[in-house]
């Protein structure tokens, strides 16, 4: 079969097509053939070296399609079945093997390349609105990258809660798109003071939390945007890694509170990985949150995709298709 892998990281241009053979599912994993694979920005972190992985290997945690065959003891699916997994290595690539437990039913009504765009975007979005800060109705919630994949799928949850969302993002035409997704005000956070408009917008307050995934360039704007005792959730490094905090800083912005969650951690075991993605396929089939799939690459142009969305030239879901 045809899978991407990097040997060595770098830019893009470490991403390789190479044959390989097709795993065999050991005993508690299933093989599935993908019909479509998610981009992520976290495929880049481990491409480029700044999250360090075992050399070589095939990126990509996140794709959809169906059980070609399973491992000895699985009786939680079977072949044929339709499904997603979002987690480990080994997406980008015709199959993988990945264990039972770590998959999950993909329902009717709900497409694969849907289902590949949404499961680790729509997951983390889950955690973290519903779980890591729960946000209630009538709550101000300051948003980064509201275009981009998680952020579309958090301004449509947000205002599905009944909160009121601030977005930010880097053009025009995101802005436009934001609006569209339902976000009540938008900041072009290159050209505007984020935290002055904020304040501006919330009457001098701030905001309860700010999910920030830009990190470096945001990190500043984030900090001065929050309310006394508001929670920076930071999640990604988009332009780079955001600086080391200082606990003083906090204390004096007002005793916040500042956290680096992965989504792994609110998923770890089997049931909370269920319930998250049937929260997020619920969310879905209902029409509250629409996935907008804004571009997809032949798996054999993954280096292009990695340029892309490096370059920030992407809108929505990016997916790799077999």
């Amino acid at each position: 079969m045809r899978a991407v892998q990097f040997a060595r990281t770098g830019s893009p241009e470490v991403l390789e097509l190479v044959e390989v053979e097709t795993p065999v599912p050991a005993a508690g994993q299933v093989l599935i053939r993908h019909e479509a694979i998610g981009i992520n920005f976290i495929d880049t972190y481990h491409r480029s070296g700044l999250y360090p992985v075992k050399l070589p290997t095939t990126p990509g945690g996140e794709a959809a399609g169906v059980v070609e065959a399973v491992g000895e003891g699985v009786t939680r699916f079977k072949a044929g079945d339709r499904v997603a997994y979002s987690g480990g290595f080994g997406g980008y690539a015709e199959a993988n093997v990945v264990a039972a437990d770590r998959v999950v039913r993909v329902p009717d009504g709900v497409d694969a390349h849907t289902a590949a765009a949404s499961l680790l975007k729509g997951m983390t979005v889950e955690a973290f609105i519903r779980r890591c800060y729960p946000v209630q109705a009538g709550q101000t919630v300051l948003v980064h990258a509201a275009a981009g994949g998680v952020g579309q799928i958090m301004v449509q949850w947000l205002k599905a809660i009944g909160a009121e969302v601030i977005a930010t993002v880097g053009s025009d035409a995101k802005a436009a798109r934001a609006r569209e997704l339902g976000a009540d005000h938008v900041i072009l956070y290159r050209e505007q003071d984020v935290a002055a408009e904020v304040r501006g917008i919330t009457g001098g307050k701030g905001v309860p939390v700010a999910y920030d995934s830009v990190g470096k360039d945001t990190f500043e704007g984030t900090l001065g945007s929050l309310a006394r005792r508001g929670w920076f959730v930071a999640f990604g490094n988009a332009s780079g890694p955001a600086p080391a905090v200082d606990p003083i800083r906090l204390m004096r912005g007002g005793s916040l509170v500042f956290t680096r969650p992965t989504l792994f951690d609110f998923i770890a075991t089997t049931e909370e990985l269920d319930a998250s993605a049937a929260a997020l396929f619920e969310m879905i089939g209902s029409g509250q949150v629409k996935i907008e799939i804004g571009q997809t690459f032949p798996l054999a142009d993954a280096r292009r995709a990695h340029e892309a969305l490096e370059a920030r030239e992407t809108v929505g879901a990016s997916l790799l298709i077999p």
